[in-house]
């Protein structure tokens, strides 16, 4: 006889309110510097800030506007029903600055050697989203 799989339903996935205060500023072609300062909950920012500082090859600035955007988010996270596992889906918009701080943020926590911490920041994108692709920021 063949054991069934787990029963229980997984958690649901947590998709982040939308923010139409910042989502506009950033709209409305504002730095994400002044987004970032002005909504400071506010991941895209972050994210934004972050992709900006590695494609220059600015490796600490990423790495440290990553971490905001990563504790930002996961503060949002939890307020909104996330215990520390399951999806959050990145084709959601809410969702895809605190994704995109994750994967930055474990680009640049390997360029600086911090390995274990880029394994885990990994993991941590493939179980909120498999299937997320950076470059889906927006």
């Amino acid at each position: 006889m063949t054991m069934p799989g787990n029963l229980l339903p997984g958690p649901q996935p947590v998709r982040l309110p939308a923010n139409p205060e910042a989502d506009g500023a950033a709209a409305r072609g504002e730095a994400p510097s002044v987004v970032a300062a002005a909504h400071p909950a506010y991941p895209a920012a972050w994210a934004a800030l972050a992709v900006e500082a590695a494609a220059g090859g600015r490796t600490m600035e990423a790495y440290a506007y990553g971490r905001t955007g990563y504790h930002r988010g996961l503060d949002s996270l939890r307020k909104n029903g996330w215990k520390g596992y399951g999806p959050v889906p990145g084709d959601h918009p809410g969702n895809r600055g605190f994704l995109t701080c994750v994967a930055v943020l474990a680009d640049a926590a390997a360029e600086i050697g911090e390995d274990d911490e880029a394994r885990r920041l990994v993991d941590l994108l493939r179980e909120c989203d498999p299937s997320f692709d950076p470059g889906q920021l927006g």
